[in-house]
């Protein structure tokens, strides 16, 4: 009995630091963490803010951390909020002792045990409110954010780097385009409008307002002239789908893409990645920490290999073997195939630098590849190769045909290799 205690209290253990969200989980951004500290020390809290960065860079990480920061009750917005509310009061009947006072410098994340931190950290505290987009589960149906909330805190607890893809497919919206509707805005007006319960501000975070639509004009009066102690966070990755009327009245916070030491150090210590692997993924994943998880999930498929194979046939096999190649690429599936025209043109990017700087100076993974790249091609028929596979992902994305795809660009790198010709890419 007391074995099964054991495993229950570590199986626990390691849900509960899973779930936590504060600013020491959320991966890189130091100096970013700083500032939105210092914004609250220095009372230069605006009522409304848009956290935007890329895919995969942290916005929802750094909103959700941001939100238990202000309602833990170790901040010293709440001690202060305690304060007045005893002064007014008066002495308390039962008699507790003054708490320590903390200092506004030391205090940088939120302590993570608190009750607030607790029910943060859980998506259930009654102060910080969600918003997201969402589908009808019939037709006729009127969804709200409040209605998906159980497959939203699933989805954060899991995968806080998803993207609105992901979130899509975890609610089963198969082609189905998410919204946040114009009843989710009435919603919001009337949450954001009740006095707060625990904490010293009410907060709503808005994932993904690129999906508000004209729906946005309705919180325009909100955003603008909000109630005492409100706090709007936006977050997004695409400025130009926001209505300009919202982004004229957020305060904005731009969040850069993660560097490959920061997503190696991640896969590496959340993943148990190999370090080696984990600066190859990182080398290739452009920052997006989401892109790297994807490309862990097929770390079985060798893509040094197939290209390996691809170039031979290429080069020296003739039509039969890349053929069959073809048919080999074209099996992989869409995700798969996009990884595999990132990998090669990292693989190129490597061949490039090392024609203008010492070996020790490049990454180490797949020095040797890149080093044998250099002798089939000058920069010139580098540079035209990553036009292609640029190209390439591109279709990819937009579901072509992936066997017409690969067999026709493995006729162009015939043609820019072998005979050293970059007419087809002009």
């Amino acid at each position: 009995m007391h074995r099964y205690f054991l495993i229950y209290m570590f199986i626990y253990f390691l849900i509960f630091s899973f779930l936590k969200m504060q600013f020491s989980q959320v991966i890189g951004q130091v100096d970013l963490k700083i500032h939105l500290t210092r914004m609250i020390q220095q009372n230069r809290l605006s009522h409304a803010l848009l956290f935007l960065g890329k895919e995969g860079s942290g916005g929802l990480p750094l909103a959700l951390a941001f939100a238990q920061f202000i309602t833990c009750e170790k901040n010293p917005l709440q001690a202060s909020r305690k304060k007045a509310a005893t002064q007014l009061a008066g002495v308390s009947l039962f008699g507790e002792e003054p708490t320590a006072e903390i200092e506004e410098k030391d205090f940088t994340d939120a302590c993570g045990v608190c009750a607030a931190c607790t029910k943060a950290t859980k998506l259930i505290h009654p102060d910080i409110h969600y918003c997201y987009p969402v589908i009808p589960r019939k037709s006729g149906d009127k969804p709200i954010s409040i209605d998906y909330v159980v497959e939203w805190r699933d989805f954060v607890n899991k995968t806080p780097y998803g993207n609105n893809f992901d979130w899509l497919q975890s609610i089963n919206a198969e082609n189905k385009q998410g919204n946040i509707t114009s009843d989710e805005c009435n919603d919001i007006i009337r949450k954001m409008s009740l006095k707060s319960f625990e904490s010293a501000y009410k907060i709503l975070i808005i994932w993904m307002p690129e999906m508000l639509g004209k729906n946005g004009n309705k919180l325009l009066k909100l955003i603008e002239e909000p109630p005492p102690d409100t706090l709007f966070i936006l977050v997004a990755e695409n400025e130009t789908l926001i209505l300009p009327t919202i982004l004229s009245r957020t305060q904005l916070i731009k969040i850069p893409i993660l560097t490959p030491a920061d997503i190696a150090s991640a896969l590496a210590n959340n993943q148990g990645t190999p370090s080696h692997k984990a600066a190859q993924i990182a080398s290739t994943s452009e920052g997006n920490y989401h892109e790297a998880l994807q490309q862990l999930q097929h770390t079985e498929d060798d893509y040094e290999v197939l290209l390996r194979d691809w170039l031979n046939s290429i080069i020296k096999s003739g039509p039969a073997a890349q053929v069959k190649w073809i048919e080999e690429a074209a099996k992989l599936g869409r995700e798969k195939q996009k990884q595999f025209l990132k990998y090669f043109t990292h693989i190129l990017q490597q061949s490039i630098r090392l024609s203008v700087m010492p070996v020790q100076d490049t990454e180490a993974a797949n020095v040797d590849f890149a080093m044998r790249f250099n002798k089939l091609c000058g920069i010139e028929q580098l540079q035209a190769i990553a036009e292609e596979l640029d190209k390439a992902a591109y279709y990819i994305e937009r579901n072509a045909n992936a066997k017409m795809l690969f067999h026709a660009l493995t006729i162009r790198l015939y043609h820019i290799i072998s005979n050293k010709s970059l007419i087809l890419i002009r």
